[in-house]
């Protein structure tokens, strides 16, 4: 499938492979639109739905992963257009349905629902010249994909707070400090090193992959008791794959598995 302001590319040459998205409407850093975002929603989608691929990077220009929602094109909403039309929650929430690891790759900005959709990413690698910010009070409004809910379970309440209250932007170093990112990279290894870390998710079986992640998020949603409960129970599935059978026997005859079996 063709896009208009994506472009989509296949990684790897193991049994599973990585699927990358790269933001494309240079012209406007990136911002995101409404026919981004669905054509983003379409794409995510798609690699999830394809047996053939194991995890996803998802990144931008060198400049900017992006600049944060299109300004010029809701300037003339109102109340009524927004509810009405659900804006944002429409399609911005996509991602959150993926099942498969998605791997942000930040260079330049990310600010705004820029910073946002980074932090919908399971994994975030950023460039030496990453900066992260939230710069919605500037122009009256709030952050409304996520930032004053996902950046204070990040960086903590303070950090949030300073950066939501007062437009302060964070460099690479700082999110990698607060939490923000995973790791920092100079700006010429980061893609490379997202590949290597998406093939070696992609080396391990599938449906651990997948448990595991489901499990983590729920971390951030329910209470330690539930989460539990729900990790208990995902640990027990895994007894009923083969991969489980493949793992185990490979770790006790001291050789490598092959995953990806069910």
């Amino acid at each position: 499938m063709s896009y208009e302001t994506l472009l989509t590319d296949i990684h790897g040459d193991g049994p599973l492979k990585t699927g990358v998205i790269t933001l494309n409407r240079p012209k406007a850093m990136n911002a995101l639109n409404d026919q981004l975002m669905d054509e983003l929603g379409a794409a995510l989608l798609a690699f999830d739905r394809d047996d053939a691929i194991g995890c996803i990077i998802l990144t931008g220009s060198e400049k900017a992963f992006a600049a944060g929602a299109d300004i010029a094109a809701m300037k003339d909403y109102d109340f009524q257009k927004v509810y009405s039309s659900n804006y944002i929650s429409r399609n911005w929430e996509t991602i959150r349905s993926v099942r498969k690891p998605v791997i942000g790759v930040v260079q330049g900005v990310a600010l705004g629902g820029g910073c946002e959709l980074a932090m919908m990413c399971d994994v975030v690698f950023a460039a030496e010249n990453a900066k992260f910010g939230q710069p919605e009070i500037t122009i009256g409004v709030i952050a409304g994909a996520g930032g004053t809910q996902r950046l204070p379970r990040a960086v903590g309440k303070a950090k949030a707070m300073d950066m939501l209250l007062t437009n302060r932007w964070m460099d690479a170093a700082e999110a990698e400090r607060c939490g923000l990112v995973s790791r920092v990279l100079p700006a010429d290894r980061v893609m490379a090193e997202a590949l290597a870390a998406a093939e070696k998710i992609c080396g391990f079986g599938r449906l651990a992959v997948m448990a595991t992640k489901e499990a983590v998020n729920a971390a951030y949603e329910t209470p330690l008791s539930q989460g539990l409960q729900l990790e208990r129970r995902l640990f027990h599935s895994m007894f009923g794959t083969a991969d489980q059978r493949e793992g185990m026997d490979a770790f006790v005859n001291k050789r490598k598995p092959a995953f990806n079996r069910g």
